[in-house]
């Protein structure tokens, strides 16, 4: 069953590179319905991007899951009940 949520994503840009989140977001693209990024706050060391997402549970563990295993990313996520 799809439902809808969000997932929050910072990232520590002295530690690890965008590069590599991009790369995971786009084999994600379908279950991203919006996004918002802002980069650069905290002097150009922190950038943080939120997903509105459409998605089941599993897809959501296994997108956020691949996110969390990246040094210098931190990943928070939630999906609505029904």
């Amino acid at each position: 069953m799809h439902r809808y949520g969000f997932v929050g994503i910072t990232i520590n840009t002295s530690i690890t590179s965008g590069v590599e989140v991009q790369k995971i977001l786009s084999n994600y693209s379908h279950i991203i319905l919006g996004r918002m990024g802002i980069p650069g706050v905290e002097d150009g060391e922190i950038s943080v991007i939120t997903l509105i997402v459409k998605t089941t549970t599993d897809e959501l563990g296994a997108l956020t899951g691949k996110l969390g295993k990246l040094n210098g990313v931190n990943v928070k996520s939630g999906l609505c009940k029904s």
